[in-house]
Order: C-alpha cells, then sequence, then structure tokens
C-alpha cells in the first residue's frame, strides 16, 4: 500500500499538555524509509514544510507545521537485535514502552530510562530526554547509529564512523535535520534494580545532595513547595530476584495517591489556589516509605495521568542546590501557589552538541504546574533563575530563550548549524519555533 493512500482525514491535532494545536496541510503514515523519501519529496515539489510529530509528549510547538505532518505509527517495531555488539535497532515511531517489552522478552534492558514511557524512540532522544543517573545518561547517548532520511530524499546511515559529523549533532536532533526512520541502541542484559522510596526534610537533602548523588547509581527528589518535605528515591542494582511492590500497595502509591487525589487535589487548588499550601503539606506526607525491586524500565517508570504543564532547565551540578534555595525562596516571598513538587535529577556530561548535558556533569530542574492553571509568573521568575546559572532548556518542555541566549550556553552550538545548513539550507523541516531556538 502506497503512502499516499494511507493519508488521514486532516484534522487538527492536540498535543498531551494541550498546550499546542497542529494543523497540517497533510497527513501521512508511512510505513519504512522508502515511503517517508516518497513523501518528503513529493512535499519539496508541492513546496510544503515537514515536521514529524510521534505521541504529542512535547510541550512546545517544536512539532508543529502547516506543511506536511508525518505520523511515525506504522514505523514501529524491532529491525534487528546484535547480541555480539549488544545493539538493538527499532523503528523510529516504537512507543518506549512497548520497546521496553519486547526488549524484556529477550532478555535485555536499557540502561537508564525517564519516568514515563509513552514517547516514541525518535520523539524521546531528538528532543534529550533523560532520566537520573550518576554514570548512565540520558536516552540519546545510548544511540550507536541512526537512519535519517534529509531534505533531498537521501537516507543516510549515521555512526561514529559513518557520516560522523552528522552523527554528532543528530542523536537530539530537534527534528531540524530530517526524518529519522530507525535508531540503534546499546543495549545490556536485563539486570534488576532495588528502589527506596523515603521522606527527607528540605534541609537534609540538600545538605546531603552531593552525597546521595555518589552513593547511589540513580538519584532523584522531588520537593513540595509551601512545604520543608522531599521524597527521595534511590535505585541501584541488585542481584536479588524482582520484589516488585505487591497489587494493592502498588495500586495504593502509583494510582489512588499519585494520580486519583492528587488529581482531586489539583482540582480544588486550581479553584481555590488559597487552599494549595494545606493540600501540599497533606500530599508530601501521603506517601510513605517503601523498598520495591524489579526490572529497570518498572523501576524508573510510573503512570502519569495527572496532566500539567512543564518547564525544566539543566545547570552545572554544582550549581543545583544554590538554585533550588533559590527558587523556594522565589515562591515564599511571592503570592504564588505552586500544587505541583519541584523534581531534581542529574546526569553525566555526554558529547553529543545539541544535549541538555553536553560537556558537563549536570542537574536539572524542573517545574510543573497543573494543566489549565496559569502559568507563566511562576516559570518566568524560574527560568530567571535558571538562566542565571547558564541553565539549558529541556527542548521538548516550555520556555523563551532563543538562538542567541543558546549559542551562549552551548559551545557546540555552531556546529549543529552548520550541519543544519548542509543538509537542510531551504528549511523544510523547519517552523517558527526552531527559527526561534537556532535561528534562520
Amino acid at each position: 500500500m502506497s503512502t499516499a493512500s494511507r493519508r488521514s482525514a486532516i484534522r487538527p491535532r492536540r498535543n498531551w499538555a494541550g498546550t499546542v494545536t497542529v494543523r497540517p496541510t497533510r497527513e501521512v503514515t508511512p510505513a519504512s524509509a522508502d515511503e517517508v523519501v516518497d513523501a518528503v519529496r513529493r512535499a519539496a515539489s508541492d513546496g510544503l514544510r515537514v515536521k514529524t510529530a510521534g505521541t504529542g509528549h512535547s510541550f512546545t510547538a517544536i512539532a508543529d507545521t502547516d506543511g506536511l505532518l508525518i505520523r511515525p505509527d506504522l514505523l514501529t517495531g524491532i529491525r534487528h537485535i546484535d547480541r555480539a555488539a549488544m545493539t538493538v535497532t527499532v523503528a523510529s515511531g516504537t512507543p518506549l514502552k512497548r520497546l521496553n517489552v519486547a526488549l524484556a522478552r529477550e532478555g535485555l534492558s536499557l540502561a537508564n530510562m525517564g519516568d514515563i514511557m509513552e514517547q516514541t524512540i525518535a520523539g524521546a532522544t531528538s528532543t534529550g530526554t533523560h532520566g537520573t543517573g550518576r554514570d548512565s545518561a540520558s536516552i540519546a547517548a545510548l544511540i550507536t547509529a541512526l537512519e535519517l532520511v534529509t531534505a533531498d530524499g537521501t537516507v543516510l546511515h549515521c555512526s561514529a564512523t559513518e557520516h560522523p559529523e552528522v552523527f554528532a549533532v543528530a542523536r537530539v536532533g530537534l527534528g531540524a535535520l530530517g526524518v529519522v526512520t530507525a535508531i540503534t541502541l546499546a543495549v545490556e542484559p536485563v539486570f534488576v534494580l532495588r528502589a527506596r522510596e523515603e521522606p527527607m526534610s528540605f534541609d537534609r537533602v540538600t545538605a546531603e545532595f552531593d552525597a546521595l548523588h555518589t552513593e547511589n547509581e540513580h538519584f532523584e527528589f522531588y520537593w513540595f513547595p509551601h512545604t520543608d518535605n522531599c521524597i527521595t528515591k534511590r535505585n541501584n542494582r541488585s542481584a536479588g530476584p524482582p520484589a516488585p511492590p505487591s497489587a494493592v500497595s502498588g495500586w495504593i502509591d502509583d494510582e489512588l495517591l499519585s494520580n486519583g487525589l492528587f488529581q482531586v487535589a489539583n482540582s480544588i487548588g486550581r479553584t481555590v489556589p488559597a487552599v494549595i499550601p494545606a493540600l501540599a503539606k497533606l500530599s508530601s506526607r501521603a506517601l510513605s516509605a517503601r523498598t520495591y525491586a524489579d526490572i529497570p524500565y518498572k523501576v524508573f517508570t510510573s503512570p502519569r495521568r495527572v496532566r500539567f504543564v512543564e518547564m525544566e532547565y539543566a545547570l552545572p551540578r554544582e550549581a543545583a542546590v544554590d538554585a533550588l534555595r533559590e527558587v523556594r525562596a522565589m515562591i515564599e516571598r511571592s503570592p504564588l501557589k505552586i500544587s505541583f513538587p519541584v523534581e531534581v535529577r542529574t546526569a553525566p556530561g555526554d558529547d553529543i552538541a545539541l544535549s541538555t548535558a553536553s560537556g558537563r556533569e549536570s542537574a536539572y530542574l524542573a517545574v510543573h504546574l497543573y494543566r489549565g492553571t496559569p502559568h507563566r509568573s511562576y516559570f518566568t521568575a524560574v527560568e530567571r533563575i535558571m538562566t542565571a546559572h547558564g541553565g539549558r532548556p529541556h527542548w521538548g518542555k516550555i520556555h523563551t530563550r532563543d538562538a542567541e541566549y543558546l549559542a551562549g550556553v552551548y559551545p557546540r552550538f555552531a556546529e549543529f548549524t552548520a550541519v543544519r545548513d548542509r543538509l537542510d539550507p531551504e528549511r523544510m523541516f523547519g517552523n517558527d519555533h526552531l527559527r526561534r531556538v537556532l535561528g534562520p
């Protein structure tokens, strides 16, 4: 069946958070790289710009287009597992949740994950999605090769030895270099992670942050504004067998408290902001300490059913505690009422040009607000703090930075734009958002 025969009825598409509506002129769902090539060439002949949109978990208009929208729904599945090299090649539209399950059946696992797994593999890597880790970096840092359809319809196979100058930038490519159709990732034998979740005071977790980061393979914490309460999570490899939470306790913690009651609390708080501090105190005390063990994706990820908007900045790791304390002080002296916790994670430096951890050990501070709650005042105040510390905004989350600022915090920014100029001189894969963050 040709690409043209699978064209969908054109209808507006909204992202997960409801912050962006995409209204393309044409929409296709190719099932192979050859069909992507055909779609790109047809768009070029018709003068249409091209974007690919996966599951819509980016909060920005990075995938917005008024031209051709490529839906990767049929670009799915594992193409090849190389057990000698310990890699897996997967079609770009494969959702992370399907990839994780398929790998587990093969006795394999990714080394690290973010905290959700709804995104497609190409969408997650192209925007620099990451988890937390002392030694293991973002998902994009696991890429050993990728297949890219460029503006002239060429299929580039990129790796450290094949088109290395493209590979150096395309692992976090923002959708600005072409259409990624396949990705090869480093994998390892499936292992068991032991998770320890524990309440901790703000003063203690900030005082011990460096030690907690150093002593654990994966450490993160959440601070609840208007309180002194944090929830910490330490994940470390274990030789023991999986020991997941019981069905009842898992449902209570992950569904009833973290989603069901949290949804109710946020709905009330949006209507009556004055009650948010009291609700925050209750929410922050609802989750008790627990320890469990399971295969990686079941420990790294959890369901996120309460919809929100988010901004996240990567800072030099040594700046994280000072920046968080400044955020706390700003909230305490302002009239803001914040119902969502502030999330803190870490990552080692990597060698990807536009990775938020490029060339430096990093800490991530993420702020959220319940969907439908005005966010501009809060996010603007937080962003002012983040940029004072040389912060780099997550490419898929809300921010106001432009190319001039980003060129100053990414030493290899010009390397990326030079490859973009060569691969897409007419900006077929551009849009207004990319013009702002990358320049014309």
